[in-house]
């Protein structure tokens, strides 16, 4: 049975990152409900919250690459959706380019390579790269950030050193 081959020690972790992601992404969505013009969610974010909470300590976590991978893939798929007719190439040269962004910045973050493609298809103004792409990301990495400080213990963000 597979519940005998996991310790309990893997349940609990398992737990408490399963519910910072729970209690992140409801608190995203709360905002949608209060603020109409605030998005505060996409898709990406749902992958973001298993490396943040179950991966607080991979670089992939930290502050820098959430946001800084998001906020750069984000302003790609709105540069090449407003400039390019959205294909097969174009897509693929967007996720490219954010791979390729994020690696020169040291931005790396896998979620966030999703963005561009998602901005492409639903043709998202200029505009999604504030709402809901860095709001969005400031508000999970701040919800990380007091999550693991009072609830799972772990030093978020990673020490550097």
């Amino acid at each position: 049975m597979i519940l005998n081959t996991v310790n309990q020690s893997s349940w609990g972790k398992a737990l408490i990152a399963g519910l910072g992601a729970c209690l992140c992404i409801f608190l995203l969505s709360v905002g949608g409900e209060i603020s109409p013009e605030y998005l505060g969610l996409m898709a990406p974010f749902g992958a973001t919250m298993v490396i943040l909470f179950a991966l607080p300590q991979s670089p992939l976590a930290q502050p820098r690459n959430i946001i800084g991978g998001h906020v750069l893939t984000a302003a790609i798929g709105v540069l090449m959706v407003h400039y390019f007719t959205v294909s097969p190439l174009s897509l693929g040269v967007a996720a490219g380019l954010g791979v390729v962004g994020m690696m020169l910045t040291n931005t790396l973050h896998p979620p966030a390579g999703a963005n561009p493609l998602l901005i492409m298809l639903t043709q998202a103004p200029w505009s999604f790269v504030w709402n809901p792409v860095l709001t969005g990301a400031l508000v999970i990495v701040f919800v990380g950030w007091l999550y693991h400080r009072f609830v799972s213990g772990t030093q978020y963000p990673k020490k550097q050193g």
